[in-house]
């Protein structure tokens, strides 16, 4: 079993700022009136504080605050809850992780198992967030389609069956012309349809848990942490305002953690982006299949994802860049929403004329070997980060667990996460984004009209 390698740091350390996007969220501008903002400021003392406002955040605040309902909670983001990196997925609350192109994907049955199981407790405690604290999402329990536009993404399909064979997880075919009719594009030649996964609106989920967390917890968005000095009683962590003093830090910044002094330069990071039409009218909705919503996750993985959502609109994604320093610019926005125009033409090219209201991109945080951070950093210091992907059910499932343990308690799921391997250093950056702009180039041009 691997476990992170404890560290005391007590030297103060400049934290660096998070780059601001260029671009709102679609789903963030769908979502309905912001949040009411609490300044941070002065000099704040909590029990708890917890850096990041994603789905490892926000949810480690609320275990946190479950399991000691006496104990102050203070959650802070550099931006706004649901117009950060959780907010700008495509809203897949995933069971079963999908990769049919991973070479060892069937074999791997331990590991495919361990993932649901994760998986799986995430997703029950987001469940519980809307059947027990009345959070609003738009939940659709609907699953998922694997569609295929070629011969060789029915290929892909295929190899994917296997894998949920191997693991005996049910899943049905779906052919052309259902697919058709579901979707109303002649795009789409077979499908899987896999159970399991539910639908959500990210940025509507990520507000209205947060105006639902216990008591205990005070919340301060735009509040970035410019520096921390971890130690005894007290950690300090400065923001632009004031400082936080807590006994207890938990940091869930994604890839934003090595910025923090831990596993530093270890992060690959990427972007992905995404295109979101207004609110399609009547005779327009005709045009894109008899199901009010769903979710098309594509064959190759380099492939257009495709939502139409309950408020009838189409989201569509695709375009991976390397992200250097963690940012992108509105220039790489403009070049994916002209690739995700010629995805919508493709796919409905009576309605595409429409355009797109809203087009952005969204931080996805990778390692070299696939690995996590996960559990006690140094003392009294505890830590999430490294989704590899498929983040919604990992996250929350990260985030409750690591809360978990900085509150002294193991679980399966926490012992299952402490066993995973930790990132390793990734190449010089120079050769990494060559590698990454090599290899998604080439991906992209192989996936053809999967994209």
């Amino acid at each position: 079993m691997n476990s992170l390698n404890r560290t005391v740091l007590k030297e103060r350390r400049v934290v660096e700022l998070p780059n601001p996007e260029p671009t709102d969220s679609g789903w963030y501008l769908a979502s309905g009136p912001e949040l009411p903002l609490v300044p941070q400021k002065g000099d704040t003392v909590c029990d708890c504080l917890v850096i990041g406002g994603g789905w490892m955040g926000l949810h480690a605040a609320r275990r946190f605050a479950e399991l000691n309902p006496d104990a102050s909670v203070i959650l802070v983001d550099a931006g706004r809850i649901g117009n950060n990196a959780s907010g700008r997925c495509m809203g897949f609350v995933i069971d079963l992780a999908h990769n049919p192109r991973k070479q060892d994907f069937v074999e791997d049955i331990k590991g495919n198992k361990e993932e649901l199981f994760v998986n799986l407790d995430g997703i029950a405690y987001i469940r519980s967030a809307i059947e027990d604290h009345g959070v609003d999402c738009d939940w659709d329990p609907q699953g998922k389609y694997h569609s295929a536009a070629t011969a060789h993404g029915v290929e892909d399909l295929r190899r994917f069956s296997e894998a949920l064979d191997v693991l005996g997880q049910r899943y049905s075919w779906t052919e052309r012309e259902e697919i058709r009719a579901i979707t109303g594009s002649r795009h789409y030649i077979k499908a899987i349809h896999h159970p399991g996964t539910i639908l959500v609106q990210p940025a509507k989920y990520m507000k209205s848990a947060t105006k639902r967390l216990p008591a205990n917890v005070t919340v301060h968005e735009n509040t970035p942490i410019t520096a921390v000095q971890f130690g005894t009683p007290k950690h300090v962590c400065e923001t632009l305002t004031g400082t936080i003093r807590a006994s207890k830090v938990i940091i869930c910044a994604s890839g934003y953690l090595t910025k923090f002094g831990f596993f530093e330069n270890r992060a690959i990071p990427l972007y992905t982006f995404a295109s979101m039409t207004r609110q399609l009218t009547e005779r327009e909705l005709s045009l894109v299949g008899n199901k009010e919503a769903y979710g098309l996750i594509p064959a190759n993985s380099f492939g257009t994802t495709v939502r139409r959502t309950s408020d009838n609109r189409l989201f569509l994604r695709n375009v991976y860049a390397y992200a250097r320093d963690f940012k992108t610019t509105a220039k790489d926005v403009e070049r994916a929403r002209i690739q995700q125009q010629v995805a919508f033409e493709r796919r409905w090219p009576e309605l595409s004329h429409i355009g797109f209201e809203a087009s952005w991109g969204g931080l996805l945080t990778l390692a070299q070997n696939g690995g996590m951070v996960f559990g006690e950093l140094g003392e009294n210091v505890y830590g999430a980060a490294f989704c590899n992907g498929t983040g919604v059910a990992r996250g929350a499932a990260f985030g409750k667990a690591v809360a978990e343990v900085a509150a002294g308690l193991s679980s399966p799921v926490i012992e299952i996460l402490k066993g995973r391997a930790q990132p390793s250093r990734p190449y010089p950056r120079l050769i990494t984004a060559m590698g990454v702009r090599l290899v998604t180039a080439l991906r992209f041009k192989q996936a053809g009209a999967e994209v």
